[in-house]
């Protein structure tokens, strides 16, 4: 267990501070527990996996995140992530500030925020750590299928004076086809309120801030546990509520 542990918290590129954290213990009792000194406790092991973004069964069982792991089909997750985004661009897509980039940040926040506070993820897309900030890496492929099928147009315009390149959308979105909970279009509705109205250039300096983006390297997948290990203004969970 405790070379397991070590791995996890290793590819996760979280310290022990901020597992002992997490876990509510001090720093030299988790250090006990990583070098096979000390027996975890059943509440530790349920803090652990969720952590990790495991089951209970499969933490016991020593599996890696990437194993066996559940997951909504591409198919599945592409149509998801499609209707969201015509949902978004129907909101927010015709204000003036809205382009690309603020699109970005918008769905960034949409899924690290959500994960941070359920422990799900709501779309599960893949963003690197990129200058501007953080970048969905399937944003494109996605976009030319809509424009392909008709869903959306893409548009150049000015925003001041930069470049701007908009979407908008051809046609209303179905969340019901996509199964979306009132809890995640909550979620959505959530971070438009908050960022809707902000410009690219604050966006990405704001997002520039937040652990997720600044604690990877340039190119780097950004892993979304980090997200545990916000602070404020950031962080969206109320973590005197979790279990100790």
């Amino acid at each position: 267990m405790s070379n397991y542990l070590l791995r996890l918290r290793k590819e996760a590129r979280i310290s022990q501070e901020q597992v002992a954290q997490r876990l509510g213990i001090s720093r030299p009792t988790y250090l006990a527990i990583e070098n096979g000194k000390r027996e975890l406790k059943a509440s530790e092991i349920k803090k652990l996996a969720q952590m990790f973004d495991l089951s209970s069964e499969d933490f016991l069982a020593k599996k890696m995140p990437n194993q066996n792991e559940v997951k909504m089909s591409s198919t599945a997750q592409s149509q998801k992530f499609k209707e969201v985004l015509l949902y978004i661009l129907q909101k927010v897509g015709a204000r003036p500030n809205v382009g690309q980039t603020v699109l970005y940040k918008l769905l960034y926040f949409i899924d690290f925020d959500y994960y941070e506070k359920y422990d799900e993820k709501i779309l599960g897309l893949t963003y690197q750590r990129n200058h501007h900030g953080p970048t969905p890496i399937t944003f494109a492929k996605a976009v030319e299928e809509m424009k392909r099928d008709g869903d959306l147009e893409e548009v150049k315009s000015k925003f001041f004076s930069f470049d701007q390149k908009k979407y908008l959308p051809r046609r209303e979105p179905d969340l019901n086809k996509v199964k979306l909970t009132a809890r995640e279009l909550e979620m959505i509705d959530e971070v438009l309120r908050k960022y809707g109205g902000k410009t690219a250039s604050w966006l990405s300096d704001y997002s520039h801030k937040d652990i997720p983006w600044a604690c990877h390297k340039q190119g780097e997948n950004i892993n979304y546990q980090t997200v545990f290990y916000r602070n404020d203004p950031y962080s969206v969970r109320d973590y005197s509520d979790d279990e100790l």
